[in-house]
């Protein structure tokens, strides 16, 4: 059933409310006082609230998780604006599955209350202290973990990181504050909370760990290893494609009778695998289908190589040639058959297979959900921090296949179309507005590689040492100066032909 056809007046979105809201719009079968708060989530934004969130709210229509509601938090002046719109509505999200077979909504309440941002984030470390925080999950992207380009490790020459390590009760980051708020527990004879991140990173647990104790152990080495000690920090592994929040979707939630000024777009699937190691209790989520593990490592790997790096084949070509979005990249044709050719030639073959999912299984599944035009995933979106995505997501089967002897040549075209991208224009002429938290060197570098391509990969704290692999740097130099001179169809095309010789 269409639930357009049953749309009227929009309902502003309130817990007292809710029973205004159309009929065929999913609500909460529990009530704010019902609740008491066991998790902090820092960076609070629509994947959380799609997909974590999502997971606690299930649990809560069923009675369960009563004990564990979510407290929003956020460390940098953006964050604001969201507080402020889910404040007003009192911390409601209308969630919209978008599938092609129709749409359907749902209004979720796992959150309970949003903490005021300030600057030395006072309020989160309070929040944090309370012995009621069993929880504390991040998703603060990526690129958010000071991590040292070329080895992985813990950056602790960060200017951040020095001043939360010389002002450890004033901190302005994520780390310090948790690092505060473990002090002042140990402090009060209180347990740790374990802390969860919800980031595409492999062994994200890990390197959670690695910044927390890193960073307390810049100022208090006892603190440092009561932490490592007694705190616990699992891996994870998160899928839901959830794209931005437009004025389409806003209009789109009026349409269904709710006046919503954050709701969220989803996809029809969603996979949650998470290491069972937590030091102060969790909710049941097995309960509601998250795959509770020892060994997170074989999941992660294969989503953030398949499908996080096929994101990538996809957005850089995708913005060169003005291709909006994501699954028009998928109905191209020349793109898609690119995207397939680079996965089951070169990324496949590192991957190893999961419980009741092969590679090639995985990649099928993929290729749907990329191909779902309900869903308005924007190609600019996918392709931003690239400084970030490519060395997490694609660089990790580059180095593997140069080990095996497996072709590469898809992977180092992947590259060059990044360089590409990243001279801001696309071959209409038209303006690639600046894309990345260091968009200002990447671009500069991609106008210096237009002549000379070993500039690009000559950026160590991106490639590492693979820009002095021979192999890698003669396809990378091959393929750029290509992409410059005849456009990306015709070395895309030129690749499909033959993939393996130059």
């Amino acid at each position: 059933m269409d639930p357009l056809a049953h749309a009227h007046t929009p309902t502003k979105l309130k817990r007292s409310g809710l029973d205004d809201l159309p009929l065929t719009v999913k609500t909460p079968n529990y009530e704010t006082d019902e609740l008491t708060p066991g998790i902090v989530h820092i960076g609070l934004g629509n994947f959380h609230r799609a997909h974590q969130a999502w997971y606690i709210h299930q649990l809560m229509q069923q009675g369960l998780a009563q004990d564990w509601a979510i407290i929003g938090a956020g460390i940098r002046g953006y964050d604001a604006s969201m507080r402020e719109k889910l404040i007003a509505q009192d911390c409601l999200t209308t969630l919209i599955e978008l599938d092609p077979s129709g749409m359907s909504a749902e209004v979720i309440g796992p959150m309970i209350s949003y903490l005021p941002i300030e600057t030395e984030n006072a309020p989160l470390i309070r929040q944090m202290s309370d012995p009621a925080i069993r929880i504390v999950s991040l998703t603060v992207t990526e690129g958010g973990y000071y991590l040292d380009a070329n080895t992985g490790a813990f950056d602790a020459t960060h200017d951040d990181i020095r001043h939360d390590a010389e002002h450890p009760h004033h901190p302005r980051t994520a780390f310090g504050a948790i690092v505060a708020a473990l002090r002042q527990r140990r402090d009060a004879g209180i347990n740790p909370f374990t802390a969860l991140s919800c980031d595409n990173l492999q062994g994200n647990g890990t390197i959670l760990r690695n910044c927390v104790v890193g960073l307390a152990r810049l100022s208090d080495p006892d603190l440092a290893e009561w932490i490592n000690h007694n705190g616990a920090f699992p891996n994870s592994m998160v899928d839901c494609i959830v794209p931005a929040t437009t004025d389409q979707v806003l209009s789109q939630c009026l349409a269904l009778g709710i006046e919503d000024h954050a709701p969220v777009t989803h996809e029809n699937f969603r996979q949650w695998v998470i290491e069972d190691d937590f030091c102060a209790g969790r909710p049941s989520w097995e309960q509601v289908g998250v795959t509770m593990t020892n060994n997170v490592h074989i999941y992660e790997a294969m989503k953030l190589r398949i499908l996080n790096g096929g994101h990538q084949l996809l957005a850089n070509v995708g913005e060169i040639l003005n291709v909006p979005t994501i699954s028009d990249c998928m109905q191209d044709p020349q793109i898609s058959d690119f995207f397939v050719k680079v996965q089951r030639d070169e990324i496949l073959p590192q991957v190893a297979p999961v419980p009741g999912t092969s590679p090639a299984q995985y990649l099928d599944l993929v290729a749907r959900r990329f191909s779902n035009a309900a869903i308005h995933d924007t190609t600019r979106r996918v392709a931003f921090d690239g400084s970030s995505r490519h060395p997490g997501f694609l660089l990790p089967s580059l180095r593997e296949a140069l080990v095996t002897g497996s072709p590469i040549a898809g992977l180092a075209l992947a590259a060059a179309l990044w360089a590409r991208m990243c001279a801001g224009t696309r071959e209409d002429g038209t303006e690639i507005a600046p894309n990345d938290p260091i968009w200002s060197a990447l671009h500069k570098t991609a106008l210096v590689a237009k002549e000379n391509p070993q500039a690009w990969i000559d950026q160590t704290g991106l490639y590492g040492e693979l820009g002095q692999n021979r192999l890698f740097a003669q396809e990378f130099s091959h393929w750029l100066p290509a992409i410059w001179d005849r456009g990306c169809r015709a070395v895309i095309g030129s690749y499909l032909r033959s993939s393996s010789d130059l």
